[in-house]
């Protein structure tokens, strides 16, 4: 059976998905896994489609030193253990750039425009492409797909997406971008089946986990979004600070004597929730501790959630719904439940019996804006965009077998 490849590269793991293609018919899931510890303990961890263990066992530091490495390792095991050959791979690649505002075939040319955007992702698009470029060199005929976090924002309006500052550093591509498109991109295309009273109007979804951001979508489009030129505007997140008055990199710089790079690692590594709290990056960890620290790093976190929310409504001009989806959003009731406090002037009333069984709808029925939990599926949204691709440029691809 014909199988796409979905690759998610970070800093310290390469997360990865296959999907199975049945003919005509959707996509299935067939199993999903990571290896995480890069650089230190790397294991490999994999599930099944109905959740079975698959792997769960360690390599040495020597083997599996980088993403490369992580990325070969995987693979191998998905050939030898699973017989999984892909015709093709799809890569989340967090930032497009002005370049890009659909997936795309990647070639050599297609890094180097890529690569030229790392500046304004260094997190992310250093171990995206590095993925990308392993497989280039060792199998450079097997097909790779490039799909976008920022591409579903790129039908913004100019005067959502300029800054008030020289018209031609934006025609330079100095412009709000927005981020965790593909999150969003499935949350509209899965609203018109799962509530399809609220589809078509004004909704407000909040992507809540270690990154961070909401969107504002009319008519299953983006209009607006928290995040700009990096990813690192909008809402506090784990380690970064969210929205921030140009001033204090200047302030850290001038006075501080931080250079470039030092701001840079400060702001995407030492600030958010790590920074507020002086404990931890992480919302679990926060939410158990009994440190007043930890307490108002949490309560930061829902008061700017709230403050967004009023601006992406006056995008929007009025709310007809409000999704959380994403790790937080997803699996904290205490988190939602806070935020709607915040959100009440809006009408939100939260059902508290059904916000703790994390259901679909989670507010009372007077409610007069609804609230839900949609689950995101970020990996299926890129196998989807990759097999569209690979279709536009050879129509029976991965249908054969069925025809």
């Amino acid at each position: 059976m014909d199988t796409i490849l979905v690759v998610n590269a970070g800093s310290s793991s390469v997360k990865f998905q296959v999907f199975a293609l049945d003919g005509d018919g959707p996509i299935r899931r067939q199993l999903k896994g990571q290896v995480d510890g890069i650089g230190t303990l790397p294991r490999l961890r994999a599930t099944g489609s109905n959740g079975e263990t698959l792997a769960d066992f360690g390599y040495s530091l020597e083997r599996v030193a980088d993403v490369p490495a992580a990325l070969l390792v995987a693979g191998s095991w998905l050939r030898e253990e699973h017989r999984v050959v892909p015709i093709a791979i799809g890569h989340r690649v967090v930032h497009g750039g002005p370049d890009y505002d659909r997936p795309v075939l990647i070639d050599h040319s297609v890094v180097a425009r890529l690569e030229r955007l790392i500046p304004l992702a260094p997190l992310h698009q250093p171990h995206n492409l590095a993925s990308i470029k392993t497989v280039l060199a060792s199998l450079p005929e097997l097909p790779q797909v490039a799909c976008f976090d920022t591409a579903f924002h790129r039908g913004h309006d100019d005067v959502a997406d300029c800054y008030a500052i020289p018209y031609q550093l934006h025609e330079e591509g100095v412009r709000r971008y927005g981020f965790h498109g593909l999150s969003y991109e499935y949350i509209a295309k899965t609203l018109p089946t799962l509530v399809p009273e609220v589809a078509d109007g004004r909704v407000i979804v909040a992507h809540l986990g270690s990154g961070a951001s909401m969107c504002a979508l009319r008519g299953g489009r983006s209009v607006e979004s928290t995040m700009g030129f990096t990813a690192l505007d909008g809402l506090p997140m784990g380690t970064r600070p969210g929205q921030i008055d140009p001033g204090v990199v200047l302030y850290l710089m001038t006075v501080k004597g931080m250079n470039p790079a030092d701001a840079q690692k400060f702001l995407y590594r030492d600030c958010g929730l790590k920074g507020l709290s002086g404990i931890s990056n992480d919302m679990r960890e926060l939410q158990s501790s009994s440190d007043p620290r930890a307490a108002f790093a949490v309560r930061y976190f829902e008061y700017r959630v709230g403050l967004c929310a009023g601006m992406l409504a006056a995008a929007l001009g009025g709310v007809d719904a409000f999704v959380f989806t994403a790790g937080i959003g997803e699996n904290s009731a205490t988190i939602r439940a806070g935020i709607a406090e915040r959100l009440a002037w809006l009408g939100v009333s939260l059902d508290e019996k059904d916000n703790a069984k994390h259901a679909l709808k989670i507010s009372q029925a007077d409610s007069r804006i609804p609230v839900y939990v949609i689950p995101t599926d970020e990996e299926r949204m890129i196998a989807e965009h990759t097999l569209s691709v690979l279709w536009s440029k050879r129509p029976n691809v991965g249908r054969e077998r069925a025809l």
